[in-house]
């Protein structure tokens, strides 16, 4: 992709977000309101752009992707953000900031960092699938169940929380139907749940999704039967979005629920603040089942986190010129963060 910047260029930002989503987006509208210089670099590939629209967000509800994220983009031009199209492929010390490497040879410069890289669906490897994704393959009731409500649900077995979401995807329609697939059989007290709530257990592997139209038709199984089904949910694997971190030595870490592991992530604080000093990270990249809303609130907290922890260092080196009027290593400071590669004539 050839990289294009929106809205002006400098030499050495406040800060520089990686990753144009919900989050990012928040966080960096957050710091131009905060008077501080941005650079959103994205790389035009939103996780749920196969959606029809955003739910749960308040004021915002079934709005399309596509339309809120170009609200945002507006909105952070607005307070005298930046943009640059292009994928961060890592990034490096450079002083008491950062350099950030580009996929196509650009880099940029940053006092710090947020990444709101997002995540990955991995998908259950059965025939058919990965085409019906967004659409009548789902993976969460609050963001797609009142869409689907009272349609016939088939679930995809494939972990042990699947029980859990069949009882959970129960709430949206009396026609649930749990496809065992490749996880164990439920247990005594499970099979009893599932029996209450009058959620049907077939037993086999489901080789193939079959459409009708374009939609889904059912959902044959490798003793060549075809159950008819509307929906099919899903267990994807989350896997956070994270390889422009390793190279500053930020590795995912196994997120767990019900003793399962269901993905990965980034390990970090309440602020989204990470081992590594100077570098945030909000959204799904940190916090893999997060809805749009809390993603986006996510940001705008990491946001304000950054804008502390530059006040702070600049305070710090306030006090430090109050007390020492003239210094060469203040000065070499001073000219680092005001005129970048500008300074002393260069």
């Amino acid at each position: 992709m050839n990289s294009a910047v929106e809205g002006g260029r400098r030499e050495i930002h406040d800060v520089v977000v990686i990753g144009g989503g919900a989050a990012g987006l928040s966080g960096a509208l957050t710091l131009g309101r905060a008077r501080r210089s941005v650079l959103v670099i994205d790389a035009g590939e939103p996780r749920n752009a196969p959606a029809h629209g955003v739910h749960t967000y308040l004021g915002r509800e079934g709005v399309a992707p596509g339309e809120l994220l170009a609200t945002g983009r507006a909105e952070v031009l607005g307070y005298g953000g930046q943009f640059l199209s292009g994928t961060a492929t890592g990034a490096e010390r450079d002083g008491d900031g950062f350099r950030v490497r580009l996929a196509d040879g650009q880099e940029v410069r940053a006092r710090r960092l947020l990444v709101t890289t997002g995540l990955v669906d991995e998908l259950p490897d059965v025939p058919g699938l990965a085409g019906l994704w967004g659409s009548d393959v789902l993976h969460c009731p609050y963001c797609h169940g009142w869409e689907v409500r009272d349609r016939a649900i088939g679930v995809l077995g494939t972990g042990p929380l699947a029980v859990h979401q069949a009882l959970l995807w129960r709430q949206w329609s009396e026609d649930v139907t749990l496809f065992l697939h490749t996880m164990d059989d439920p247990d005594d007290q499970q099979y009893e749940e599932l029996a209450a709530r009058g959620v049907r257990v077939v037993v086999g592997e489901v080789t193939a999704l079959e459409t009708r139209e374009g939609r889904l038709h059912g959902v044959r199984l490798a003793s060549g039967t075809l159950m008819s089904r509307q929906v099919l949910a899903v267990a994807t694997k989350l896997v956070a979005r994270a390889g422009v971190l390793g190279s500053l030595g930020l590795e995912p870490a196994d997120l767990e629920m019900a003793g399962a592991v269901i993905g990965s992530h980034i390990p970090a604080d309440v602020t989204g603040a990470t081992e590594v000093p100077g570098v945030w990270v909000a959204g799904n990249v940190a916090s893999p089942l997060d809805q749009v809303v809390v993603a986006a609130a996510a940001g705008v907290r990491a946001g304000a986190a950054i804008n502390a922890d530059l006040i702070a260092e600049e305070t710090r080196r306030a006090v430090r010129a109050r007390l020492e009027p003239f210094s060469a290593q203040l000065e070499r400071e001073v000219c680092e963060v005001v005129l970048g590669d500008r300074r002393h004539g260069l």
